[in-house]
């Protein structure tokens, strides 16, 4: 019966489940920290993402009462708002134990003959029959409701403050001085490399392509030191030349593997029939090799990119920490450290570090399948 044309294979079922939960898995985290990232850090803490759309109700930090104290009638009255903004209360209190222990508009003898009433909208009026300067006035616990609130706020202290707190802007900037040019220049060098080794007889091209293949399970971790040490010896030091040259070192063998295994696929009579009508090989690599192989560029190319965007460690080893040349993902550490409380700063700092990245897999996976699967089959 699993064969009768028009139904589906129980693996069939299985692999879209799969592939639905590995979807799922993927998008409601980033749809959160999307949502997340327009939320004031206020209903960021105290709902979740999903609630966005829903009035929050929340119980607020103790508020000392405050406001110009006005004599009336033998008494002395302080009368003013708990909260700005829309807010609505339900429940207040005078003391932590029982924070929800008055409805508004409740009248309560809070001690030494004083009286507090706290409205619906949180305005709040006292009456005392002795003057209160000099006195510490009570504390209110509130009980709000707020509507739901989104904001621009967060963007714009994290792109254009120069502020710790936020100044995520040059660290965008320094990520993308990096990330080009680091994915840039293994394409270049690359391309030339494979179709060398794809097309051209020369000796000893054998042992290149399997040393190239051994380099793939090099850790990079190992050659860290090795090659810091080279860019000091050399005059490069720590700086963005550094660091380019380190990505286009780790990111070559995979580069030149994965645009050889795609050169060879591509049909012999082109080339043949080029080189009969007295083409060079710069020639046809130019005019026929590059226009023929973008998917297998723009494969290795969101790989490269992906990787010299999030990367920490080898921008630290070969750029430094300091606040003029840290990245990207080194300011997000640096913000979990120093503003673990300022939630909506890190929703929107790190939705930042996720936007070019899934802009750049967006655009050009449709020749990523294409790319990584070239030269598999024939």
């Amino acid at each position: 019966m699993d064969n009768i044309a028009g139904t589906r294979s129980s693996l069939q079922w299985a692999v879209h489940i799969s592939v639905a939960v590995l979807v799922a898995l993927w998008l409601f985290p980033t749809v959160g920290l999307f949502v997340s990232s327009f939320r004031t850090g206020d209903q960021i803490s105290s709902s979740g993402w999903w609630q966005a759309l829903s009035t929050q109700e929340s119980q607020l930090p103790a508020i000392r009462i405050e406001g110009e104290e006005v004599p009336a009638d033998g008494a002395f009255t302080i009368e003013g708002r708990l909260i700005a903004g829309d807010t609505t209360v339900s429940a207040w209190g005078t003391s932590s134990r029982a924070p929800k222990a008055y409805a508004p508009g409740m009248t309560v003898d809070i001690g030494d003959g004083q009286t507090l009433t706290v409205a619906e909208d949180s305005s709040f009026y006292l009456t005392s029959p002795d003057t209160t300067e000099g006195t510490r006035l009570p504390r209110v616990f509130l009980t709000a409701s707020s509507p739901p609130e989104f904001t621009f706020d967060n963007y714009r202290n994290v792109l254009f403050s120069g502020t710790a707190a936020a100044g995520i802007g040059k660290a965008f900037i320094n990520t993308l001085t990096v990330s080009i040019p680091a994915t840039v220049i293994p394409i270049l060098i690359a391309a030339f490399a494979a179709y060398a080794l794809a097309w051209m007889e020369f000796p000893g091209r054998a042992l290149l392509i399997a040393a190239i293949v051994g380099l793939l399970v090099v850790p990079l971790q190992l050659a860290l030191i090795p090659l810091l040490q080279l860019h000091n010896n050399i005059g490069i030091g720590k700086g963005y030349l550094g660091v380019w040259m380190a990505h286009t070192g780790f990111g070559l063998p995979l580069a030149i593997y994965l645009l050889r295994n795609y050169m060879v696929g591509l049909p012999r009579d082109i080339i043949e029939n080029a080189k009969v009508d007295g083409a060079s090989d710069f020639q046809i690599f130019t005019r026929i090799i590059l226009p023929l192989s973008f998917p297998a560029l723009a494969s290795f190319a969101i790989f490269q990119f992906l990787w010299t965007w999030n990367d920490l460690l080898v921008a630290i080893v070969f750029l430094g920490a300091d606040d003029d040349s840290l990245v990207l993902t080194g300011r997000l550490v640096n913000l979990m450290g120093s503003r673990g409380g300022d939630w909506e700063i890190l929703a929107t700092s790190a939705f930042i570090s996720i936007a070019v990245p899934l802009l750049v897999f967006f655009t050009m996976q449709r020749y990523l399948v294409r790319g990584l699967l070239a030269g598999s089959v024939k």
